[in-house]
Order: C-alpha cells, then structure tokens, then sequence
C-alpha cells in the first residue's frame, strides 16, 4: 500500500469510503411524508400538529459503525439520540446527531469531520431544525434551517422557502422511515418520498429489494434491504448503487450501507449500538 496512498485513485478511493458512506448513511433524509396516505401521517383538520407512532428508537440510542473499502477502515460514524428531551420551537424534541470522521491515519490523505444534527418533534416525528457542518479536505460548507411547521416555511442559511406540511431534512427522515412499517412490502415493491434541502425539493423512489442476513461485529441481524433509485435532479446523483439494510423488526435499526461504485463496493457496518429499545428481535445471535 506505500506505493499508492499517495495516487489519485487511492485518494479516491479513500473519499469514497469516508464520504460516500456518509451519503449513504444519510440517504433516507431524502424522504418525507409525501404521497403517504395513512391517516397517521397526514396532518390533523385544522392545521393540527400530526402524531406519528414511533416504537423504533428511543432517548439515548447511539450506533456506531465502521466505514471502510475492502480491507480498509477510513473511518466512523456515529449516529446518537439526546438521552432527553430538548425544546425548540416550544416543543420536545428528539436532538439526533450523526458525526462522521476519519481515522487519524487517513487524516494525512483525506480527512473528514462532518457533522449533521435534527431536532425531531417527539409527537409527529418531524423536523424543527437542522444543521450541517461539512469539513472534507480542504472542501467546507455549513447550513442550517428552522423549520416552521405550522407556517410551512424554511428559515435557511441560504434564504426563506415555502415548504410543504411536515417536510424532512437529510437527517430527520430516516428516522422517520423507522416508524414506518416495511413489514408489509414484498421484493420490488416501492414507493416514492420528498424532501427539502438547499433551495428546493428532490425527490425519491426507495424499493425493497428483499431480505437477508447479516453478520457485523454488532452481532448477526436478519434484514430488510431497501435501495433509494435517485431521479434526475437527486441530491445523490451518480454517487453509485446504494442498499440500506434494517432490521426486519420494530426497531429498524440500520447495520450496514453498501454502496456499490466502479471501483468495488463501499461498507459501512455497525461495530456497537447501546441505548435502543428492547428486545430486538431480528438479532440471531
């Protein structure tokens, strides 16, 4: 390996892991209640604050995963929910972090510290605010957003837009996809979601693309793998094939990322998780 750390593939290569991973990891924050039809997800008459059902994580939960190509680890990320309530907006909320880092070893390469957090509404499982800060090499970027869902308008770093009723940030959607019930969804079912970011809204189409077992260092999970199928105009375009595997229970708990690129495949795995909620019961072992 001394003879390519310093090419432009390895470089690449390395990028790819620790920040195409990231991508992946966060790829349900493409997703929100729209074209949804449950009457649980839908807003109350009146212009009501919905409720959403969550029995898939709790105060505390902290997942830790592994991000690496092949043999090689270039980092980790930790996906961490406040131990409790934090009030915005005059509401409980859920504070969700994700921080993403390299290892000190490839911070000579290629360092990464990024850093997204969400302020979940712990009745209706939407956002009311967002941050993001992105330290990749000598790339930066930060942005933030105050949601405000009775008036459906984002307060951003970038300006004020109208958004839709209950909309998703990167982050605060895949959260809210684990409340949802995939139980029911066969191989090659999907469906499509939306959300806000930036200046506009992208859309999605997430399909269920089976089921499976898998072993981490976490333990051995019986899954349900779903792949976002990005449009034209997507946040992730051309970022490669990416399956999100869950656990096939209540808890939809993530345990690996695959993100398939030219170069081979990209994992990322859950080494440890502490704080979730009890039993798990797609865990074999």
């Amino acid at each position: 390996m001394k003879g390519t750390v310093n090419t432009p593939m390895f470089k690449r290569i390395v990028s790819l892991a620790a920040v195409g991973s990231i991508a992946a990891l966060s790829v349900f924050g493409l997703m929100s209640a729209a074209g949804e039809s449950t009457t649980a997800l839908q807003a109350q008459a009146g212009g009501a604050l919905r409720y959403q059902p969550n029995t898939a994580f709790a105060y505390g939960e902290k997942l830790t995963f592994s991000v690496g190509y092949k043999f090689i680890t270039a980092g980790y990320a930790t996906m961490q929910v406040s131990p409790k309530p934090v009030e915005v907006a005059d509401r409980p909320t859920y504070e969700v972090k994700f921080d993403v880092k390299t290892t000190p070893s490839f911070d000579k390469i290629f360092k990464v510290r990024d850093r997204y957090a969400t302020y979940l509404d712990a009745d209706g499982i939407f956002p009311w605010r967002f941050e993001q800060s992105v330290r990749e090499g000598d790339y930066s970027r930060d942005f933030s957003a105050n949601i405000d869902q009775r008036k459906h308008v984002a307060r951003t770093t970038e300006g004020a837009f109208e958004v839709s009723p209950f909309v998703h940030d990167i982050l605060s959607a895949f959260y809210f996809t684990r409340t949802l019930d995939l139980k029911r969804m066969k191989k090659g079912q999907s469906f499509r979601l939306k959300n806000f970011y930036g200046k506009k809204a992208h859309d999605l189409r997430i399909r269920v693309l089976g089921r499976e077992r898998v072993e981490t260092k976490a333990g051995t999970f019986d899954c349900v793998i779903v792949e976002p199928l990005v449009v034209e105009g997507g946040l992730f375009k051309n970022e490669g094939r990416i399956m999100v595997y869950m656990t096939d229970d209540d808890r939809k708990m993530p345990v690996k990322v695959a993100t398939k690129v030219v170069i081979g495949t990209i994992d990322c795995e859950l080494v440890s998780y502490s704080g979730v909620r009890t039993p798990i019961a797609a865990k074999v072992n």
